[in-house]
C-alpha cells in the first residue's frame, strides 16, 4: 500500500483521497494537491481494495481516481462510494476514452472525467474548480459525447443493472469469463483478441453473449457486473 495520511483539517480545505497505480502520475497529482492552499491530501493509494477499506472509515470531500487498476476497475469504487459517502465528489482521470465508460462513470456519480492524454498541468486547480461547481471533461471526450447524444433517439434510459450473485448464476463459459475480466481491466476488443488468441469478430460475439446473459447493454454496465461478481483480476487469477 502507498498510503499517505494526515489528521483531519480544522479549516475549510477540501479533503482529497487519490487512487492511481502509476507511480510517476501519482507523485505528480500528490504534489499538485499539496501545493494548493484550498486542498488537503488525506490519503494516496495504488490499489483499489486498500482505498475502499480506508474510505469506509474516513470521510473526504473528493476522490480523484484512475479506472484501470491492478486489482480492479475504479468504476466499482465510484458505485460503492455513493453508498459509503454520498456527499463525496468523484473526479476520474483515465486513459480509457470510450463513450460507454465515460457515461457509466457519470451515471455512477462522477462529476468530471479527464483523459490522461489531455492531462492538465495543475490538477489542484481542476479540483478547486470542481469545489466551485465545475464539471470538467476533456474536450475530446466532450465531442464524442455530443456526437453520441445527437445520434441518440428518444428511447427511455436503460434500467438499472440488476445485481448478479456469481459467475455460476448466469452460467458463463470459461472464455466469456476471461473476456469479462479483460473488459473490466480496460482492454480493447483487438487487445482481448490478441491475448485470447481469437479474432476481433469472435471477441465481439462473446461480448454480445455476455451482454445478453448479464442483462446489460454497455461496457460500463458489464464492468460494474464484473465488480459485483468479483471478476476484477487477470484471467487465471
Amino acid at each position: 500500500m502507498n498510503d499517505t495520511t494526515s489528521t483531519r483539517s480544522t479549516d475549510d480545505r477540501w479533503r482529497i483521497v487519490l487512487l492511481e497505480d502509476d507511480e510517476r502520475l501519482r507523485g505528480f497529482f500528490e504534489q499538485s494537491i499539496r501545493q494548493h492552499p484550498a486542498l488537503e491530501l488525506c490519503a494516496s493509494f495504488n490499489r483499489l481494495r486498500e482505498a475502499q477499506v480506508w474510505l469506509e472509515a474516513n470521510p473526504v470531500d473528493l476522490l480523484l481516481t484512475d479506472l484501470a487498476l491492478p486489482d480492479g476497475h475504479g468504476l466499482e469504487l465510484i458505485y460503492r462510494l455513493q453508498k459509503m459517502q454520498p456527499n463525496c465528489e468523484t473526479l476520474v482521470i483515465s486513459v480509457l476514452g470510450d463513450e460507454d465508460t465515460v457515461l457509466a462513470c457519470v451515471e455512477a456519480g462522477a462529476v468530471g472525467y479527464i483523459h490522461k492524454d489531455t492531462q492538465p498541468d495543475d490538477m489542484g486547480q481542476i479540483i478547486v474548480d470542481v469545489k466551485r461547481g465545475a464539471s470538467p471533461i476533456s474536450p475530446m471526450l466532450a465531442r464524442k459525447l455530443l456526437q453520441r447524444l445527437r445520434q441518440a433517439d428518444s428511447a427511455e434510459a436503460s434500467p438499472a443493472v440488476p445485481a448478479v450473485a456469481s459467475v455460476e448464476a448466469v452460467k458463463l463459459t470459461a472464455r466469456e469469463t476471461d473476456v469479462l475480466r479483460l473488459i473490466a481491466r480496460g482492454y480493447t476488443y483487438a487487445e482481448i483478441g490478441e491475448m485470447e488468441g481469437i479474432s476481433k469478430h469472435t471477441v465481439q460475439m462473446h461480448i454480445k453473449n455476455l451482454y445478453g446473459k448479464l442483462a446489460v447493454n454497455s461496457r460500463g454496465q458489464a464492468v460494474y457486473q464484473a465488480g459485483l461478481m468479483g471478476l476484477v483480476g487477470p484471467p487465471g487469477s
